[in-house]
């Protein structure tokens, strides 16, 4: 299924939480938290200003972001946990 964001959305696939803890401890699903962050699959135009002109979103596909523990709208693609957030909801970006 291929999926295209509007205006300023942006579609993230969320990173799964991690199995065990850096020192092997392996966590039950009760102790899991969910992850903020994830990868960028797809992106929108961007957001038309006022002016009629569509200013770009930052980030591109492929990347990795940070966003807040409520942002955007949750669902699931063949699986996969996914979001769709806004171009603001977006915290950072990592940079290799």
């Amino acid at each position: 299924m291929k999926l295209k964001p509007l205006a300023d959305k942006i579609l993230v696939k969320v990173m799964e939480p991690e199995e065990k803890t850096k020192g092997g401890i392996i966590l039950p699903d009760t102790a899991k938290e969910a992850k903020s962050e994830g990868k960028v699959v797809a992106v929108g135009p961007g957001k038309t200003l006022e002016s009629g002109k569509v200013q770009p979103i930052e980030v591109k596909k492929g990347d990795r972001v940070i966003f807040g523990k409520y942002a955007g709208d949750d669902f699931e693609i063949d699986g996969t946990k996914h979001k769709i957030i806004k171009e603001s909801e977006i915290l950072a970006v990592y940079e290799d």
